[in-house]
């Protein structure tokens, strides 16, 4: 991240993988942003566990200020929490008391490692051509049979809100294509439904549960 302001206002980095914009206001707004959420464990997580074998390996992408990731393991898992932000990594590690690895996305290379990985609210921000690949290196990451959650802000059309922050506003059409051609998943849910952010405002979202086969 040394090169951050170096890399002030381009749209994506020179690999289209990665909108740095977005992780510069993350940076910017660590302290905030993850002390600003409702206080709960995202709705879909513990329906999602009961997919995942007991004591199993699982991991955060985007894990924020590490609610999921601490539940998880009170819950006896084996959590390894990631961030794409060293300010909110740091955050993350005083909440969880173990190591919060910084990595990007596009930087996940783990082959057959874990029995589920979770991102909830943190592949939306995913470049929408960049989606498949890095649902692919997910993929490959995950154990035979694996499972993998998702959650993203819908609607079809990218953009920007008002923080400047990047989001990829998948339809259903447009996740599930972007799963097919990362890898061979079994879909096991799609569910639509209304939700806030941390701009406070409703708005459509998109969860989705798979498993590798």
């Amino acid at each position: 991240m040394e090169d951050l302001l170096d890399l002030r206002g381009m749209f994506m980095s020179n690999n289209d993988n990665t909108d740095f914009r977005t992780l510069e206001y993350y940076a910017r707004e660590a302290p905030v942003y993850v002390a600003s959420g409702p206080g709960g464990v995202c709705r879909h997580l513990h329906l999602f566990l009961e997919r995942v074998p007991p004591e199993g390996s699982i991991l955060e992408l985007g894990c924020g200020g590490g609610l999921d990731s601490e539940e998880m393991l009170k819950l006896g898992f084996k959590i390894t929490p990631t961030d794409g932000v060293p300010e909110v990594a740091r955050k993350a590690e005083q909440r969880l008391g173990i190591p919060v690895r910084v990595m990007r996305f596009d930087e996940l290379n783990a082959p057959m490692k874990f029995d589920a990985v979770w991102a909830h609210a943190a592949l939306l921000h995913v470049p929408r051509a960049s989606l498949p690949g890095v649902l692919e290196r997910i993929h490959k990451s995950l154990k035979p049979g694996g499972h993998h959650f998702a959650s993203f802000k819908s609607g079809g059309i990218e953009a920007r809100d008002n923080h400047g922050r990047y989001f990829n506003h998948v339809s259903r059409k447009q996740l599930l294509d972007a799963y097919a051609l990362s890898g061979r998943w079994e879909v096991l849910n799609v569910n639509e439904y209304t939700s806030g952010g941390y701009e406070n405002g409703q708005g459509p979202w998109i969860a989705i549960t798979v498993r590798k086969t």
